[in-house]
């Protein structure tokens, strides 16, 4: 299985960001790391193997990126304004750096992003405001009201960056289209505090005719092992 290690300096984030790379062909598939992780976390995980098949039959190729959640969302001593537009920033870095990376030597256009607790935030928000780039996003686990890490405070980042507020409002209808041709899985367990907010994001897409899958797992499901299974089970769109 190809396994590569790239580094450089981002002019979007002003510091150096690392990325791993896994497989030699197929659709990207863009992975955000649990809260505050690292590139290496899904690796060290065990979720490559999970999804060794697949890597070595070229029908993916993991992009296992890095994370600056300790400079945004859980940089507690920040004003939220600052929190926010950290995360702005991280998001332009991922579009507008890491994808032409990928780019460059993978033509596929089938993009999919997917995250595991936070990282399942990354993939659902980011799927989601960009339909046009990304085809499919799996978040396990997440939760997307992002409103308690804001300590109060509101701005059009907060509210466009809060899935739950935004998926309440869709209203251009080209937006509407892309979105409902993307695939939705949205998999978390039943004891999950989370739950509630995929609930209610499931349910404001589908008023809107965005078709997902939400699939709530029994008990807690919060953790590697059971994101191994969720992972075998829906990487192929199998919800």
């Amino acid at each position: 299985m190809h396994r590569s290690h790239h580094r450089w300096h981002s002019p979007t984030l002003g510091r150096d960001m690392e990325l791993l790379l896994l497989g030699h062909h197929g659709s990207p598939v863009v992975v955000f790391p649990t809260s505050q992780g690292r590139f290496y976390e899904f690796e060290d995980r065990g979720m490559a193997k999970v999804l060794e098949h697949h890597l070595e039959q070229g029908w993916i190729q993991l992009i296992c990126v890095d994370s600056v959640d300790a400079e945004s969302w859980y940089c507690s001593w920040a004003h939220p304004a600052g929190r926010i537009w950290r995360h702005v920033q991280y998001e332009q870095y991922v579009l507008n750096e890491v994808v032409p990376f990928v780019r460059a030597f993978n033509s596929s256009d089938f993009w999919m992003a997917l995250g595991c607790s936070f990282g399942a935030f990354h993939a659902v928000n980011i799927a989601l405001r960009h339909p046009g780039l990304f085809r499919r996003t799996i978040g396990l686990s997440g939760r997307y009201n992002m409103r308690s890490f804001m300590d109060g405070y509101s701005d059009d980042h907060v509210y466009f960056n809060t899935p739950t507020d935004y998926s309440q409002n869709l209203n251009d209808q080209h937006q509407l289209d892309l979105l409902r041709r993307l695939d939705i899985i949205l998999a978390v367990g039943r004891d999950d505090p989370g739950l509630s907010s995929n609930e209610q994001l499931s349910g404001n897409l589908w008023r809107h005719g965005v078709g997902n899958a939400l699939r709530v797992w029994d008990g807690w499901s919060h953790d590697w092992p059971y994101w191994g299974d969720m992972l075998r089970k829906y990487i192929g769109g199998n919800a």
